[in-house]
């Protein structure tokens, strides 16, 4: 006695739900994504009559110098003991990291001009030559 074989047919997978899972997907990864933001310190920029925009790139540290005279370096508050050579230490640094580095100074308008010539000496100290000033624009 001779059994026939049946064929079977390949397994079929399911494409009807896929686009489905693909939609929740992106937007699973759209929710939780963390867009990190720039913190700093509360500053009242300095008004400027004439400014010139300069987009942002990667080789850039930000530095803020508010009303207290506190300093942060990428969002990192230096000691109050020692703020300027804490930042002279962690621009050196940073420097060794990235070596055509931009500093961009944000400064409160109502901070002691003693504090940032110290700043810009000890950037010149540590070759950090490259310096930009954040200023708000001024309308008239």
């Amino acid at each position: 006695m001779k059994l026939a074989r049946r064929s079977r047919g390949g397994a079929a997978i399911p494409t009807a739900s896929m686009s489905d899972i693909a939609f929740l997907l992106i937007l699973f990864f759209m929710v939780t994504t963390v867009f990190s933001t720039e913190k700093g310190l509360d500053l009242i920029l300095p008004k400027a009559e004439a400014t010139q925009r300069i987009r942002l790139r990667r080789n850039t540290v930000n530095v803020w110098i508010d009303r207290e005279g506190r300093i942060s370096i990428q969002d990192k508050l230096m000691p109050a003991e020692t703020p300027v050579e804490a930042f002279g230490n962690k621009l050196l640094q940073i420097l060794a990291e990235k070596p055509d580095l931009v500093v961009l100074l944000r400064v409160d308008e109502n901070a002691r001009y003693g504090q940032i010539s110290e700043l810009i000496e000890k950037m010149k100290e540590v070759k950090a030559l490259k310096l930009t000033f954040a200023t708000q624009f001024e309308e008239l």
